[in-house]
């Protein structure tokens, strides 16, 4: 795992519209993005040179914020999504976020699988906030223990 490169982007953008036809990151998002460094955090895992799977974290102080995470479906079912979590977590944890946020489709049962087996709790519901498709949002927090430590 690594940080993500500038030259990533296209890859990036790629697999974005492959996995989230409805809401992707364009490459002028992923520029932006990458240019809030170091408040933004991004990472990505690669094999062979191509994008596996890549998450981004917003250091906003005492809240970190999931800005985005995704696992191509070819790399599926290998743990590498609970990797780049651990990785987040960790990058909250050095920046003493008391808290780390997210907000995950309610009909994305992998995901809201690996939250809640990590600790997460739902905060609350925004109701059709997914669109097109009127898909609620789950808003959920984790507890960053010893984040001051």
């Amino acid at each position: 795992m690594r940080d993500v490169h500038w030259t990533d982007i296209p890859q990036l953008a790629a697999l974005e519209a492959e996995l989230f036809p409805d809401d992707a990151w364009s490459e002028p998002t992923w520029w932006a993005e990458l240019a809030g460094r170091p408040r933004r955090a991004y990472v990505v895992e690669e094999e062979a040179g191509q994008v596996l799977g890549y998450a981004g974290i917003d250091l906003g102080g005492e809240v970190a914020d999931v800005m985005t995470m995704a696992v191509a479906p070819a790399a599926r079912g290998r743990g590498l999504g609970r990797r780049l979590l651990d990785e987040l977590v960790a990058r909250a944890r050095e920046d003493h976020a008391e808290h780390l946020m997210l907000e995950v489709r309610a009909d994305n049962d992998v995901a809201r699988n690996l939250y809640d087996s990590n600790g997460f709790e739902v905060l609350t519901v925004r109701r059709r906030y997914y669109q097109p498709g009127d898909v609620d949002a789950h808003v959920m927090r984790l507890t960053l223990e010893g984040a001051h430590s």
